[in-house]
């Protein structure tokens, strides 16, 4: 563990490294820190010999993560400081496609908004049986394209992901494995031990086979990432704009948003 990390602890065992995500009082939501944080781990484990498996999970029993931290939000008006001054959340999400180690989302809770997004980009995802799935951005006056969406549809199929973000429905973990969204389904208090074997199991097999078959499997979706470049120049526009503010503080303010004077744009 990095003792200069606020937000995130990171711990190797026997070949695995653990990256947990550690807001608890705040559902493991991220702000730029925590962003931060995540990608100082994950390049951490990308260059340690010690390292052939990474595991992301969320600290507590109740969130794995719950996508940016909307109360920041609220409040600043941005995801607060960083490092670079940037809200790196697309540098997370290359870096996560990007180390040529499997990475395993280990699903402890709700898996929402741009968490949601965090366990679709890992290579396999196990699940408590008390996870709960789904996207929340056009409800907070926000949306994700490239891996959120295009990538989430060619995982589980057009139909379901223009479902998941058109109705911001939440789903069990049952249903997500049936969707082909998870790869398995434990109970909560098995979860850590599932991933426990199931790195075992990659750690026996070549790590240079696993970095070219990763990189061959990213290949065929990699197109998304520059779709994903088009949403964030989007997104920071939008962001500034009244109907996106409806959403926000809407959030904030636990009612159900107005967006209905937005229709005819």
């Amino acid at each position: 563990m990095d003792d200069q990390f606020t937000d995130v602890t990171y711990k190797v065992e026997n070949g695995l490294a653990w990256i947990t995500i550690n807001r608890p009082e705040r559902y493991n939501s991220f702000r730029a820190r925590t962003v931060d944080e995540l990608i100082k781990s994950f390049k951490r484990a990308w260059a340690s010999e010690e390292v052939g498996v990474i595991a992301l999970t969320g600290a507590g029993e109740k969130a794995f993560c719950t996508g940016g931290d909307q109360k920041q939000r609220l409040e600043t008006g941005d995801y607060g400081p960083s490092d670079s001054g940037l809200f790196e959340v697309d540098a997370l999400h290359r870096v996560i496609r990007d180390v040529p180690k499997p990475v395993i989302a280990a699903v402890n809770g709700f898996a929402i908004g741009g968490g949601h997004v965090l366990h679709l980009l890992c290579d396999l995802s196990i699940a408590s049986e008390t996870a709960r799935f789904g996207q929340n951005g056009p409800r907070v006056g926000s949306f994700d394209a490239g891996f959120g969406t295009g990538y989430l549809a060619r995982v589980i199929g057009e139909k379901r992901a223009r479902e998941i973000w058109f109705l911001c429905r939440q789903y069990s973990a049952q249903q997500a494995a049936d969707w082909g969204l998870v790869n398995k389904v434990v109970p909560a208090d098995q979860l850590r031990a599932e991933v426990r074997a199931w790195a075992d199991e990659i750690l026996l097999l070549s790590p240079t086979s696993l970095k070219v078959l990763k990189q061959s499997l990213n290949t065929d979706t990699e197109h998304f990432a520059g779709i994903g470049q088009l949403a964030y120049s989007n997104l920071k526009l939008f962001g500034e704009s009244p109907e996106a503010r409806e959403g926000i503080t809407a959030f904030n303010e636990k009612r159900p948003p107005d967006f209905s004077v937005y229709r005819g744009n």
